[in-house]
């Protein structure tokens, strides 16, 4: 009865979505006042049955309702209590459940809190949220619905089929909601680019409205994304961060162009310029993110982060994803040649190399997609199945973010309008020379020669560390009456300062790990040391555990530094008994200077076993940059004048 119940508030879900979308938009044509106001309770609606709907799904999932096919595929009367809740975003119809209602979450806040908006523009905005939400209740109802039973009893496993092992992990609890946000959020920037559209007004106002909403989906997509890398690196067993694994690419592609397009929407708040720029960046943003969607559900991709093997919901989603693109741009076509240039600004000013920052975070973008697209398009003409890896990515994402890094250094020193060239270099000629000299010569004092390989990436990191601090200071002190006095700055430009110093913190993270780490496949055996990266390994042997629904070989490892013991490491060698699957469970011992870490191979027989032990210097650095990023993000969202308006 339950699942009856669940799947009955879908359909009134999309019967309110399908008001939210019709009434308002015919009503702020046609300046209906009553038709408009049908579109905040219609969003309200929608967000109370898609609340029912995924209450009782959970209900299902706690309560091993196996007759449900999605809840007996994705759980067992064994998982721990903690994984059967989160369950419900495990699989591919729950994950859409979540986003739907998410999507739902965004809109009702944008309701909330935009009652200083314009009726008809706030009208337009829920309108066309709610048109996407149309759109996913739809796929979700036709293809992919959670609340499916087994066609007959016979059919119904008695104790469940199991979560997949991969995502028995608390990683699970925080990483797909967090990417959801980001993903979902980046719609509101969409439709409110829409409805600037549809009213024809594409002024800065627009901009201001948006710019909030923007920040609040980078901020969240970038702590998915951190938690994913995170997840992956001490889950998956292979000491990675970052495997440029299709699903990943489906992430960070709407991730670049989101914050291309928050720099984009300063200017345009700021300045008035780069006004159908940042309309087309919006609608680029949240396509990517719908074929994020796509990727991830369709079947045509193989990875260990996809949900879907079916196509026919690929084929749904991929026909939305061409009339969301095509509408989108179709419109844009209409309106953008009737929108003026703006702000006027020389060659050289802050506006052009925001603008030039645009265009490589593009670029980046594009060789992400290419990497990512073009097997598929290869296999798709019958030419048979490559594979487009790391090196691909590595190094063509490495001459393409190269220059964006010098110019996240200079340009906050950039003046808006016009500036010189001369001027900028007396600006910044001994930070120059400073950075240089400190990337030659620190990775020189502590590794010799070796060490000179790192030069470029902590040169790069001490610009830019470097010439944020000498923009905070010039914007904090100012001359008043010939003294110095302390300005009080805003969210946003501390926001910035946190975000600009996170990439800098990234870049060390990535050089220092990348060039340095050890990895090394080695056969132990029990009071026999190993010796890796200044550190010794010993053995003491294996014993076995049994966890709530898997059993496992847990290893004893000693880490001693210059003969003194640190700690002892325990890592596993799970067996998910319903799934029939091993599991490898790393152990690591982290600092913020570096991890050791080891995974447990199989058992080499007399008491051996293989393992795989990496020594990962300063890798912390690169989640801590990401959450410094993150930060800044929220740090800007909560400026004053945002929450004022």
């Amino acid at each position: 009865m339950i699942p009856e119940l669940g799947n009955f508030a879908l359909l009134l879900a999309l019967a309110l979505a399908l008001v939210q979308t019709i009434f308002p938009l015919v009503g702020a044509s046609q300046k209906i006042p009553n038709w408009m106001a049908v579109a905040r309770p219609a969003a309200s609606g929608q967000l109370f049955f898609m609340f029912i709907a995924y209450a009782c799904l959970t209900y299902a999932f706690v309560m091993n309702d196996f007759s449900v096919l999605y809840v007996a595929n994705n759980s067992n009367t064994e998982l721990p209590i903690i994984y059967r809740v989160v369950s419900v975003w495990g699989g591919h119809e729950g994950s859409l459940l979540l986003w739907t209602m998410m999507l739902g979450f965004w809109t009702v806040a944008v309701a909330i809190f935009s009652r200083s908006l314009p009726q008809i523009t706030a009208t337009r905005v829920i309108a066309v949220m709610g048109f996407i939400s149309c759109g996913f209740l739809l796929f979700m109802i036709l293809t992919s619905n959670p609340f499916d039973r087994f066609a007959s009893l016979t059919q119904v496993p008695i104790n469940g089929r199991d979560l997949n092992p991969l995502l028995q992990d608390p990683g699970l609890i925080l990483h797909p909601p967090m990417l959801y946000m980001g993903y979902v959020g980046f719609s509101v920037a969409f439709s409110f680019a829409i409805a600037a559209l549809l009213g024809g007004k594409l002024d800065s106002a627009w901009a201001k409205w948006s710019r909030p909403w923007t920040l609040i989906a980078w901020t969240f997509l970038t702590l998915g994304i951190t938690l994913g890398s995170w997840w992956a690196y001490y889950e998956l067993g292979w000491g990675g961060w970052w495997f440029w694994d299709s699903v990943e690419n489906a992430s960070f592609m709407p991730w670049l162009v989101g914050t291309a397009l928050i720099h984009s929407l300063a200017v345009t708040e700021k300045r008035g310029a780069f006004k159908n720029w940042t309309i087309l960046l919006a609608i680029i943003a949240f396509s990517l993110s719908l074929l994020g969607t796509f990727l991830v559900r369709s079947g045509v991709l193989t990875s260990v982060h996809a949900f879907a093997t079916d196509p026919a919901r690929g084929i749904f989603i991929l026909a939305f994803l061409g009339v969301v693109i095509g509408l989108s741009l179709l419109l844009f076509a209409w309106r953008a040649p009737k929108v003026g240039i703006g702000g006027h600004f020389e060659m050289l000013s802050k506006e052009t190399l925001l603008f030039a920052n645009n265009i490589l975070l593009l670029v980046a973008c594009g060789a992400v997609l290419l990497g990512t697209l073009y097997p598929l398009f290869i296999d798709a003409l019958g030419m048979g199945k490559i594979s487009v890896g790391p090196p691909y990515f590595s190094v063509v994402f490495f001459w393409i973010i190269a220059p964006l890094m010098i110019l996240i250094g200079v340009g906050p020193l950039i003046r808006w309008k016009n500036d010189k060239f001369s001027i900028i270099f007396v600006r910044v000629r001994y930070f120059l020379i400073i950075s240089i000299a400190l990337g030659l010569l620190l990775p020189f004092l502590v590794m010799g020669k070796e060490g000179l390989v790192v030069f470029p990436g902590i040169a790069v990191a001490i610009w830019i560390i470097l010439l944020t601090v000498k923009h905070w200071q010039n914007k904090l002190i100012f001359k008043a009456d010939e003294e110095k006095k302390i300005r009080k700055l805003s969210g946003s430009f501390y926001g910035m300062i946190a975000a600009h110093i996170g990439i800098a913190v990234f870049v060390i993270g990535v050089t220092l790990s990348n060039s340095f780490s050890i990895e090394k496949d080695l056969r132990v055996e029990i009071n026999k040391p190993i010796e890796l990266g200044g550190y010794s390994f010993i053995f003491e042997g294996t014993k076995s555990i049994k966890g709530p629904n898997y059993n496992a070989e847990q290893g004893t490892f000693r880490l001693l530094q210059d003969g003194v013991q640190i700690t002892t490491l325990h890592p596993q060698k799970r067996f998910y008994w319903t799934k029939q699957m091993p599991m490898t469970e790393a152990a690591i011992d982290w600092g913020l200077m570096r991890d050791v870490y080891i995974a447990l191979g199989e058992p080499l027989g007399d008491d051996a076993w293989s393992v795989r032990i990496y020594y990962k210097p300063f890798i912390r650095w690169i989640w801590l940059g990401g959450l410094l990023m993150a930060l800044g993000g929220f740090s800007a969202v909560m400026d004053r004048r945002y929450r004022r308006n």
